[in-house]
């Protein structure tokens, strides 16, 4: 396979992940930040999300001061944003159109017909009581491009990487909604906060999940291991990761070709299965996942640099 075909399948995973992911942070957000509208602090749910998808020196740089009003509309179809739902669609499509011969008809449709509806979209889709039907849309098309994939692709070398940037964009985001909220999950933390511990399942659609596996009420321990340690959570870092590694384990032996990604991703994959919630709290929850985030930076540039980069 060529480098550039890859690596479009591979942005194409990421970039329609990261529409998915932002949706379900909106609206996670939208509904902590109504609760916390009496209490004044609206704005600080915001500057969280921001923050969670890198989303906050751009917006900072253009309006200044958050309100909930710009963060909406920063985040859904600012064309300034390159991490905004509308761009990461447009991106989506232009990747997908680069290699349409390697998508089934299905992926291609899912991916053409989300980017034709969003372009008619004007700023009155995203205000008032509209947003949540325009985040649960974006959602579904998400799931849809997935299920699509899933169920029509081949599993060759095309599947892999668009495998592979699907699921290292997924575990980024859970790492970095959890570490905007890392606060919240400190031991020492007075008063508890578990408006924020649900805020956070909330964005990775976790919820009833947390209540499946623990069928306790929220602790911030359970949530945190919940979200970063727990396999059997797809969207945990753990399970990410390991799928991760995986994926680039069965791409070297498609294609005969290892480097400095394949022991990155091992060593992350093996410290995240030693690895003990109580004692990641104890030691600080915001340290861990600031090693994690800067560790899914690296593989992805390693990643780039084997795979995708022509080299």
């Amino acid at each position: 396979m060529l480098s550039r075909t890859a690596d479009s399948l591979f942005w194409l995973g990421r970039y329609t992940e990261r529409a998915g992911n932002v949706a379900r942070g909106l609206a996670a957000t939208w509904r902590m930040a109504m609760l916390a509208a009496p209490r004044g602090t609206a704005a600080e749910e915001w500057r969280a999300l921001l923050v969670a998808t890198g989303c906050a020196p751009g917006f900072l740089a253009k309006h200044g001061a958050v309100t909930q009003a710009k963060a909406i509309h920063w985040l859904t179809l600012d064309a300034d944003n390159p991490s905004g739902i509308a761009a990461c669609v447009e991106a989506s499509r232009r990747n997908a159109r680069a290699v349409r011969t390697a998508l089934t008809v299905a992926m291609w449709s899912s991916i053409n017909d989300t980017w034709a509806e969003l372009r008619k979209a004007g700023p009155d889709a995203v205000s008032g009581d509209r947003l949540a039907g325009f985040l649960d849309w974006v959602q579904a098309r998400t799931l849809l491009f997935n299920g699509a994939a899933a169920d029509t692709m081949l599993r060759d070398e095309a599947w892999q990487f668009v495998r592979l940037g699907t699921l290292l964009e997924r575990g980024d985001n859970t790492a970095r909604l959890l570490d905007a909220r890392h606060a919240a999950f400190d031991p020492k933390a007075d008063p508890p906060d578990p408006s924020s511990w649900q805020a956070a399942l909330r964005a990775v659609s976790a919820l009833r999940a947390y209540q499946h596996v623990f069928r306790a009420r929220l602790t911030a321990e359970r949530v945190a291991d919940l979200l970063l340690l727990r396999p059997e959570l797809p969207r945990s870092v753990r399970a990410c990761q390991q799928r991760v590694q995986g994926l680039l384990e069965t791409i070297a032996g498609m294609t005969g070709r290892r480097g400095a990604c394949h022991d990155t991703a091992l060593a992350f994959r093996n410290d995240l299965a030693s690895a003990r919630i109580e004692d990641v709290l104890a030691q600080g929850l915001h340290g861990t996942l600031t090693r994690i985030i800067d560790t899914n930076l690296r593989l992805g540039e390693e990643i780039t640099a084997l795979y995708l980069s022509g080299r």
